[in-house]
């Protein structure tokens, strides 16, 4: 079982920043690629961003060019830094690690663990 905890959200006003991190507890993950979804009330899950352990990234489109997802595979941790922080991008941030290593994990099926998640609140 791996545990994930993420860390870093908090209240920001708009066109601030926030950078989130997520400490993974097993080695075993070091390799897996790893994303981040978020859930803002009322509306569904959603993918926000992706990164393989070869660190090809993936982004969403209503964070493209804003978001910048990294990794630490030595840590087993992965960071998602927010810049031009909307009220939009207020939700629940989950961290998120699948079983194996492969580029382009977008649904959140192909996840295998989650993190409890942090509260992102952006102020207009």
């Amino acid at each position: 079982q791996v545990q994930l905890v993420e860390s870093g959200g908090g209240l920001v006003q708009a066109g601030g920043s926030l950078r989130l991190s997520c400490a993974a507890s097993e080695r075993t993950v070091s390799r897996n690629t790893m994303g981040w979804f978020r859930q803002a009330p009322g509306r569904e899950r959603e993918f926000v961003a992706t990164i393989s352990w070869r660190r090809v990234t993936y982004y969403a489109e209503s964070v493209k060019g804003r978001f910048t997802i990294s990794r630490d595979n030595a840590k087993n941790t992965v960071y998602l830094q927010m810049n031009s922080l909307k009220p939009e991008d207020t939700a629940v941030y989950y961290c998120v690690a699948a079983a194996d290593s492969r580029d382009y994990v977008l649904l959140s099926t192909n996840y295998d663990y989650w993190g409890q998640g942090t509260q992102v609140t952006v102020s207009s």
